[in-house]
């Protein structure tokens, strides 16, 4: 089992999670962070940090989030996102955005 951040953290980019993460396997792009799967420990400490709710264990990635498990997967493996493990403030539209659903489309996939 691993740990999915989804499409609540596109465009908010909170970083409270990775400030307990014990193992720093959460990567930073411009607007969106995501698991290593190949890091994730599966112990949790993060899903009740995040203040969106964008944190599932895989098992229980809603259906709408599921494609999420393969695209944290997918960027962790491409090395283009840098390890973050301090905290940040969030993005400073992360108000105006933190409610809105159907964010995929605002995903940069670039390099943080």
């Amino acid at each position: 089992m691993t740990f999915v951040v989804t499409e609540s953290c596109i465009r908010c980019k909170y970083t409270d999670c990775v400030a307990v993460c014990p193992v720093d396997c959460f990567l930073e792009g411009p607007n969106f962070l995501v698991i290593d799967p190949n890091g994730c420990i599966d112990c949790g400490v993060c899903v009740p940090e995040c203040p969106v709710e964008a944190i599932f264990a895989d098992d229980d990635l809603p259906p709408k989030q599921r494609h999420f498990l393969a695209l944290n997967a997918e960027i962790a493996a491409s090395g283009k996102w840098p390890v973050i493990s301090v905290q940040k403030a969030p993005l400073p539209e992360h108000e105006r955005y933190k409610a809105v659903q159907d964010k995929l489309q605002f995903l940069d996939r670039n390099g943080a």
